[in-house]
């Protein structure tokens, strides 16, 4: 759902149902589409899907845990931010902040919408992590503060880099050389002078995210394997990065840049929870 709404977006796919919604142009179902409209439409049609998915989520929480289990909280939190993540692509049709948009507003809906993507994404995360066995977890300290700060850094990286994509796809480049003198142009569209900063932020966010992972490795030997992982997935997302901006960012690419930042995401997210983990208390012997 969340690749193909990248897509949707890539393509200026996003006004193929005009600004109805929940209706398709009007229509429950669009019976002679063209392709901006079927792409669209099949968006739509995905969340819809991803919401019966997470409904049955949430009957299977609460029927196979008991109350107050870290699963059944993750699993209401899934449905709660699936509904604001709908809620907010209504948004963007209704107000008309896709398709060839360039208003300054838009970055600020795109903005909310990758941020309720990146918790939508986290929660159902936890939920398998929670689900699979593993503790709840208590936020607090040194590093309670030091996962936040992490998270929300990868979370700048994040609105900066949809603000990149939103110049690539409203202002594409032919070539990389193209590109970058665009990028330091005085009189360039603000969309386009702000892609040079992602990768300065994203070079930034490398160095915290590695400092993290190693000194968690370093104080807590059981995470390692989550540690190196994330640094691993890190490097990838790095070399992604920079074959993104070197190829002028083609659709393909900016898909694969993405998935492999939602995979970041997620290591961050499960490497966070198990430093945070609460110890289970062992039964005392008598």
């Amino acid at each position: 759902m969340v690749l193909w709404g990248a897509y949707v977006r890539a393509v200026g796919a996003g006004a193929g149902c005009g600004n109805h919604w929940p209706l398709c142009d009007g229509e429950v179902i669009p019976l002679s589409p063209d392709a901006n409209k079927l792409i669209e439409f099949t968006h739509r049609a995905m969340t819809g899907l991803d919401g019966i998915l997470v409904v049955l989520l949430l009957l299977w929480a609460f029927r196979a845990f008991p109350r107050g289990h870290a699963v059944r909280l993750g699993a209401t939190l899934s449905g709660i931010f699936l509904v604001t993540e709908a809620l907010l692509g209504a948004m963007l049709v209704k107000l008309e902040h896709v398709a060839r948009n360039p208003s300054s507003a838009r970055a600020w809906s795109l903005s909310t919408h990758l941020i309720n993507t990146l918790t939508l994404i986290a929660c159902l995360a936890l939920t398998a992590w929670w689900a699979s066995g593993r503790p709840a977890i208590r936020v607090k300290g040194r590093e309670g503060w030091l996962a936040a700060v992490t998270l929300g850094v990868l979370l700048v990286l994040g609105i900066s880099g949809v603000i990149a994509a939103l110049g690539d796809t409203l202002f594409p480049s032919r070539s990389f050389i193209e590109g970058w003198s665009r990028d330091l142009d005085a009189s360039a569209n603000v969309f386009v002078r702000l892609r040079i900063w992602h990768p300065v932020i994203a070079g930034g966010a490398a160095l915290w995210v590695v400092y993290y992972a190693i000194s968690s490795a370093a104080r807590r030997p059981d995470v390692r394997g989550l540690a190196f992982f994330t640094m691993g997935a890190l490097l990838v997302q790095l070399l992604a990065g920079a074959a993104n901006l070197l190829l002028a960012a083609p659709v393909w690419m900016q898909l694969l840049h993405l998935f492999l930042a939602d995979m970041l995401w997620i290591s961050l997210v499960l490497l966070s929870a198990a430093i945070l983990a609460v110890k289970p208390v062992l039964p005392s012997r008598r």
